[in-house]
């Protein structure tokens, strides 16, 4: 994807370098201030800056005597100075450098994540209230209801605030202004847990370690390895259906 979408953009440019860069010495070129004064002139430095900015995001340096002669043998016909196999080689290589280079920093931020959510939890089991499992989810009740306790393949309405351990909301029912409804069982393990311990009515505080959220692949607007605190208000349980009986064989 990135391949094509240097190569579209460098193809912009070149008709750009062609259309409105025939005019004076290339000493010139270089070393006089730009003036940005014609159309063609504006185009020209439109589409470079908005090619330098993608560089610039994806971490790619800029090397300018590469990047310019380019242009230049584009606009004087010259031929290319690598092969279309050449090419394709180097950005094969350099995609793969970028993704192991992704992937490096992915795994650091998740290294990070775990180690802060592992004191984090281990700050927070010393508080007042605060009660934890066998799996290590801890828990605190704000408000005690007194309706019916969820099982796991029951359906539940919740209003609830999550947030990271520094405090970043991520999602809110609040927000929306409309509770939320879902299958127990289709939630993260953390939240499948955490609300069979409460009653309708009743309004939990769950910390949940990162195995027991999202874990090291993250989610969108969680980081990998993230402990989750979320604040959970029970307001409604509608039990799973019994399943009939089996007619018993004959």
């Amino acid at each position: 994807m990135m391949n094509k979408r240097l190569l579209m953009t460098g193809m912009l440019c070149s008709a750009a370098i062609l259309a409105g860069c025939n005019q004076g010495d290339a000493e010139k070129e270089t070393t006089k201030e730009v003036q940005l004064q014609t159309l063609e002139q504006k185009v020209n430095y439109a589409i470079a800056l908005n090619m330098a900015n993608n560089f610039k995001q994806r971490e790619v340096p800029i090397e300018v005597d590469a990047f310019t002669q380019a242009l230049k043998d584009v606009r004087d016909g010259t031929d290319p100075r690598l092969s279309e196999e050449e090419m394709q080689e180097t950005m094969q290589t350099f995609q793969e450098q970028q993704m192991e280079l992704q992937q490096q920093r992915q795994k650091e931020i998740a290294d990070k994540n775990k180690a802060d959510g592992e004191k984090f939890l281990s700050d927070n089991a010393a508080k007042e209230g605060v009660e934890m499992t066998e799996s290590g989810l801890q828990y605190k009740v704000l408000e005690e209801g007194d309706g019916i306790q969820p099982a796991a393949e029951d359906t539940v309405t919740v209003h609830y605030e999550g947030r990271l351990i520094d405090g970043t909301v991520f999602d809110s029912s609040y927000e929306r202004g409309n509770p939320a409804t879902f299958g127990l069982n289709q939630v993260i393990p953390g939240w499948t847990e955490g609300l069979q311990l409460m009653e309708t009515g009743s309004k939990y505080e769950l910390y949940i370690p990162s195995d027991l959220a999202y874990g090291p692949g993250g989610n969108q607007g969680i980081p990998p390895n993230s402990t989750l605190v979320f604040q959970v208000e029970l307001l409604e349980v509608e039990k799973a259906e019994e399943p009939e009986a089996e007619e018993a064989a004959e």
